[in-house]
């Protein structure tokens, strides 16, 4: 499984639509609004890389009202049940 985070720059009248547009992207798990350095920020799941290539530059770059992107790859995915079970000590 790989796991992206695509940072997006929009057109500030379009934040709201896209994010529901972002939404309905097959490949996108979750859509934030974010304040600082993007507008939105896309998390993308996907099995393959290549599936990855195809939802950031086809899918969401054809989407109306993206100034630009950044695509962060994920190496290793943890969620806080992964953390605990890391450093538990059996106590």
């Amino acid at each position: 499984m790989v796991h992206a985070f695509v940072l997006i720059d929009a057109e500030p009248g379009r934040v709201a639509d896209l994010a529901g547009e972002l939404a309905d992207v097959e490949g996108v798990a979750e859509v934030y609004s974010v304040a600082g350095e993007a507008d939105l920020v896309a998390i993308i799941r996907v099995r393959e890389q290549d599936e990855l290539a195809d939802v950031v530059t086809r899918r969401i770059s054809a989407l109306a009202g993206i100034i630009d992107t950044r695509t962060l790859v994920a190496f290793q995915a943890f969620s806080r049940h992964d953390l605990e079970a890391m450093f538990d000590l059996g106590a």
